[in-house]
């Protein structure tokens, strides 16, 4: 029996890709680089900021980068991310049916926090967990695993849903069933290639499998 639902954010609930392309291109016109297409933009996130921006800039401009990119990330998050449609009616349901929710994301705590409290979204969950070092990122188990032992389920009473094959992984790592959904970062081919326990076109399908 399902108990826990663990989310990934960008991609899965949140769309910020446009928020996250205007910080990538003004920290690449200020450091003198061509600029970053939104499909490159999609293709390159999820692995946290500083792997990032390693993407697109040379090693030596790395800590600039990143500096510039989250000075200017704050604004634009709020200026141009966007609730997924349909996620804020489908978690309102899970918390009715008593299901505890909680986010796992690789994106730093303080952009996440901003994130959820922006969109409205905090209220829905009761822990968020954010990768601080590179050694607590997706794919490494980490995030689930410390969401579990908050919330004191076992991991055969949680699912976690997310868009990317390194979400699936993350799943796989944890012991945990992991339902990929698309349209974020990762193809369906890439995703079938990882085998999850299943996959969804958009977030409403996630009732399906509970039910």
């Amino acid at each position: 029996m399902v108990k826990l639902i663990i989310l990934d954010l960008d991609g899965t609930i949140v769309n910020a890709y446009r928020a996250i392309e205007k910080s990538l291109n003004f920290t690449l016109r200020k450091l003198g680089y061509p600029p970053a297409s939104i499909s490159q933009v999609r293709r390159a996130v999820g692995w946290g900021d500083e792997n990032f921006i390693k993407r697109f800039v040379k090693e030596e401009d790395i800590e600039k980068g990143l500096e510039i990119y989250r000075q200017h990330h704050q604004s634009a998050l709020l200026k141009y991310s966007l609730v997924i449609p349909k996620v804020k009616r489908i978690l309102t349901l899970l918390k009715k049916r008593n299901y505890q929710l909680a986010i796992a994301s690789n994106r730093p705590e303080k952009f996440t926090k901003l994130l959820l409290n922006h969109l409205g979204l905090k209220k829905y969950f009761a822990t968020v967990i954010c990768a601080k070092n590179k050694d607590e990122i997706k794919p490494h188990p980490w995030l689930l695993l410390k969401i579990i032992k908050k919330l004191r389920v076992k991991k055969n009473e949680a699912i976690y849903l997310g868009d990317m094959t390194i979400d699936v992984q993350a799943g796989r790592n944890a012991g945990i069933r992991t339902i990929a959904i698309l349209g974020g970062s990762s193809s369906r081919n890439e995703l079938k290639k990882v085998k999850p326990s299943k996959i969804i076109s958009k977030f409403p399908e996630l009732l399906n499998f509970l039910s």
